[in-house]
């Protein structure tokens, strides 16, 4: 079986035969600690769906539909990393125990209805999907479900599902008529699987309705641990969105639906899916690049910047200008996400095209910052605002304004990720994981694994220390148990970057068990990346195991969008041409691999290497 499967992979993928490693290793520090995090991650969310989710798969927990506070979304988002844990190496129970979460969640939700809004008087799901809401929580709650493909794209009800999500983007759907193609825009901010909301949202919309009872409420910034009554939060929640009221037109958060269009494009290889995506995102990029580099935060019902404003590009909720009273905390909020779904949308355009002009757009917005920055008590700021927000401490005239320390380094960081440019790394800072790939920092891996096995540790004895029960919890309460910790393990083992609110796997490298056919690193191996350039990626392997030798099917890219061209190790160099490169590693061995690579050359693909075939772009 084991030698079958080694040849089997080696005759699919390459021209050349697999990669064997036979030079002893001592265990390093950190592959023990890899192994001991990807064990302790399973073990730990077995015992927290143990504690928090019964055996229909719903959640524990009061449920009533929100968005702002609690609601569908919290309730799934407790489960947004499990599937990358399993896609990782984490046990087959991690991912079985998502997909029971997720079926329970679709069902418990699809019954709670609310008598305050219309988006919700047939149930928080309809079609399975959000009937509306906004791309910012939509977003948050989709996490989980859009890295499910990474160790399950032959699930066949997982793929219809894709299919028709995306459809809701592309008006595959005539109860859904989010987009308008005419224009190159989706509607509202406020869509789902019953269409665009094409009126100002109510607070109704964001809250839901009130229920009686004494809960924990963990949201806004005067939450807290203890208990408090629903009937005296209820107006507060009210009062923090009582602003949150622009709803018509295509917002930048709505970029980030391209995730379920490029999820369906891996998981069928359709071009329908490739084709929107750039159509869509490549008219944000043209208006973008037309308004001096600036996203905007507004398009009209007439594709025009800034059409449902007169024109201010800067307008809208959540956008350059929302400055806004918070009730609840009685001040003044800066409330810009202009970032948060331009980011995974370009990226994800990038994935499927290669084309660095979408990199060029997101660059020049951050120049734009830059460009505007101050030096306040010694420290370099931003502004984070645009606009004329006359009334809160402004003159009323278009500027920047609201300077603070947040330098978007995430952002920098991730413009580098994806463009390989030593000049985009310049203006990242040396410190943490970069200064490891930089050849500094040499305790970081340890460390990383360290810091989250630590994180498991307290989740789990906060867990036992939990005193709460179901009628007490909303949906938010359950994600501060959340045990698993992938973050070092992405950046460690893949060369890969996530930050919060990105939805795509963006890394070098990803792993396969060709033995027992699953996504992940196979028991007793390890992996860490230790540099990466433009066209290459060094990574050290090895065979934890001192009797039986591993093999390791490793892949150009998160999604096989890269091909391997060369491999060298121990004085040793092979010619590779393909998305797979397969490592044979001899018990007790391990080897220092620079691979040599041409990125972007492959479209992206969900198949499994023994399950594909490879195309050249289209």
């Amino acid at each position: 079986m084991f030698l079958f499967a080694v040849l089997t992979l080696a005759r699919a993928q390459s021209s050349s035969g697999p990669i064997v490693i036979s030079t002893p290793m001592q265990p390093p520090e950190w592959a023990l600690l890899e192994r001991q995090l990807l064990k302790a991650n399973s073990e730990a969310c077995e015992r927290f769906a143990a504690r928090y989710v019964d055996e229909r798969g719903y959640l524990l927990h009061t449920p009533r539909w929100g968005t702002l506070n609690d609601g569908p979304d919290d309730a799934i988002e407790t489960f947004y990393n499990w599937t990358l844990l399993h896609a990782l190496g984490g046990s087959d129970s991690v991912l079985d125990l998502f997909k029971k979460a997720y079926e329970g969640h679709l069902k418990q939700y699809k019954d709670v209805k609310s008598t305050s809004t219309d988006i919700a008087r047939d149930g928080s799901y309809y079609k399975e999907f959000i009937p509306m809401s906004d791309w910012f929580h939509i977003g948050e709650g989709m996490r989980g479900f859009l890295f499910q493909g990474l160790s399950d794209p032959t699930d066949e009800r997982y793929r219809a599902r894709m299919q028709r999500f995306a459809g809701f983007y592309m008006n595959e759907d005539p109860e859904a008529p989010n987009y308008d193609p005419k224009h190159r825009i989706i509607r509202s901010m406020w869509t789902g699987s019953k269409g665009p909301m094409l009126r100002k949202a109510t607070t109704y919309d964001w809250v839901g309705d009130e229920i009686p009872g004494r809960f924990h409420m963990l949201h806004g910034i005067n939450a807290t641990k203890e208990m408090r009554d629903m009937k005296e939060q209820y107006p507060k929640m009210h009062a923090h969105c009582k602003e949150y009221v622009d709803a018509v037109g295509d917002h930048p958060l709505n970029l980030a639906s391209t995730g379920l269009a490029l999820n369906a494009y891996m998981l069928t290889g359709e071009k329908k899916y490739r084709d929107w995506i750039l159509e869509y995102v490549g008219a944000w990029k043209e208006r973008t690049d037309a308004n001096g580099g600036n996203i905007p935060t507004n398009i009209g019902l007439d594709g025009r910047v800034g059409g449902e404003y007169g024109g201010k590009w800067y307008k809208g909720t959540y956008g350059w200008n929302f400055t806004i009273f918070d009730g609840e905390i009685q001040q003044t909020a800066h409330r810009n996400t202009f970032d948060a779904g331009s980011w995974p949308g370009f990226g994800n355009a990038y994935l499927v095209s290669g084309d660095p002009g979408f990199i060029a757009t997101l660059r020049r917005q951050i120049d734009n910052l830059y460009a505007n920055k101050k030096v306040i008590d010694g420290k370099v700021m931003l502004p984070s605002m645009f606009g004329d927000p006359r009334g809160y401490g402004h003159s009323g005239r278009e500027e920047w304004y609201n300077w603070t320390p947040n330098l978007r380094i995430n952002r920098l960081t991730e413009i580098y990720m994806w463009s390989g440019d030593p000049k985009d790394l310049e203006r990242v800072p040396k410190d943490g994981w970069i200064a490891f790939l930089a050849g500094g920092n040499p305790d970081f891996p340890v460390n990383a694994l360290r810091d989250d096995l630590n994180g498991i540790r307290s989740a789990v004895a906060a867990m036992r220390e939990d005193t709460t029960t179901p009628d007490t919890r909303l949906a938010d309460w359950p994600m501060r148990f959340n045990p698993a910790r992938t973050d070092a393990l992405v950046k460690l083992t893949l060369g890969g970057y996530l930050s919060g609110n990105i939805w795509t796997l963006h890394s070098r490298l990803r792993y396969f068990d060709p033995v027992r056919r699953r996504s992940g690193l196979p028991e007793d191996v390890g992996a860490l990346v230790e540099k990466l350039s433009g066209d290459s990626v060094t990574v050290v392997l090895v065979n934890l195991n001192p009797v039986e030798a591993r093999t390791v099917a490793v892949q150009a890219g998160a999604y096989g969008e890269h091909a391997f061209r060369s491999a060298t190790w121990n004085g040793r160099s092979q010619a590779l041409d393909g998305p797979v490169a397969n490592v044979v590693l001899e018990p007790g061995s391990g080897a220092r691999l620079e691979l040599k690579m041409e990125r972007y050359r492959n479209p992206p693909t969900l198949a499994q290497p023994w399950n594909r075939a490879w195309l050249h772009r289209q």
